[in-house]
């Protein structure tokens, strides 16, 4: 068993939900995260509303799965991030789980 953390921006929501029941992963939480990018500071400095929340609205989604779930989610992963037109892919890590309950 290991955990397999995957980020998106909010509008591949539904793609990985979808992704997730073809790779067999029924059981996953989700939240809600702001994503963000270190951007130049001089342009940071130079933002007329420079403490406005600069975050891209993204969400966080996390299994505790087996090996053969993982190895199908990246392969799906692969696929669609080579299919999509930004530069915000889906991304995607795996944690090897030493003990559970």
């Amino acid at each position: 068993m290991k955990l397999v953390i995957v980020t998106a921006v909010e509008e591949f929501e539904k793609a990985i939900l979808k992704l997730f029941k073809k790779a067999n992963i029924k059981n996953f939480s989700s939240s809600d995260i702001d994503g963000h990018k270190n951007g130049a500071s001089v342009l940071m400095a130079s933002s007329w509303f420079a403490g406005q929340k600069s975050g891209n609205e993204s969400s966080l989604f996390f299994s505790f799965t087996e090996d053969e779930n993982i190895d199908a989610l990246f392969d799906i992963i692969k696929e669609f991030n080579s299919n999509i037109e930004t530069n915000n892919p889906i991304k995607a890590v795996v944690v090897p789980i030493e003990r559970f309950i």
